[in-house]
């Protein structure tokens, strides 16, 4: 299901084109290798990732999703191997913590008066707990990048997986932690 934003609530969430399109891009990637169309596959991710490069930052996942996913849509559809691409991807991820340093935390409305009041005024507290949870969401990004390496088959099953979970989970604001989960959700690697 394909979500529409006015650019006024990008611009209010801080969030650019190129982030929406991204993301669709990736979504895209998963669906199609979820299809086994490896040539529809390897045009998004292509999509993906020249977007990603023109427009993120080196340590930004989204490049380091856009690579593995790119790489193995080449070896899926015959094209390449994806060795290179992994390293590169791999490299990303693993510079990728001073981005999510950076990340803010989200403020969700809560069920209360209270809650809320609780998160303003225990901000720094709120904040770690939300930087636990990103370091958690790319420790296993990372983790399946590098299952990568080792022999893989059910791809498509994988790439369903993905997608499957990256619809379930997405979070519904345009935040950073969105950013993130999409890195991370919408990487085509095994679950580890």
């Amino acid at each position: 299901m394909a979500e529409t934003w006015s650019v006024q609530e990008l611009l209010s969430a801080g969030w650019s084109e190129a982030d929406i399109s991204w993301e669709a891009e990736a979504e895209a990637t998963a669906d199609a290798v979820a299809q086994q169309d490896y040539a529809r596959a390897k045009d998004a991710a292509g999509s993906a990732l020249r977007l990603a490069r023109a427009e993120f930052e080196t340590i930004d996942p989204r490049l380091g999703t856009s690579l593995a996913n790119y790489g193995l849509c080449l070896h899926l559809s015959g094209d390449g191997g994806p060795g290179p691409l992994f390293r590169e991807a791999s490299e990303v991820w693993r510079r990728a913590d001073p981005w999510i340093a950076r990340m803010d935390a989200p403020r969700v409305a809560r069920s209360s008066l209270f809650h809320m009041r609780m998160e303003v005024r225990h901000r720094d507290t709120y904040r770690a707990r939300w930087q636990e949870r990103w370091k958690e969401i790319a420790a296993e990004a990372r983790a399946r990048l590098a299952a990568l390496d080792a022999p893989h088959e059910a791809l498509d099953a994988t790439a369903a997986e993905s997608l499957a979970r990256w619809r379930r989970e997405r979070p519904a604001m345009l935040n950073d932690t969105r950013k993130l989960m999409a890195a991370a959700f919408l990487l085509l690697a095994p679950q580890a």
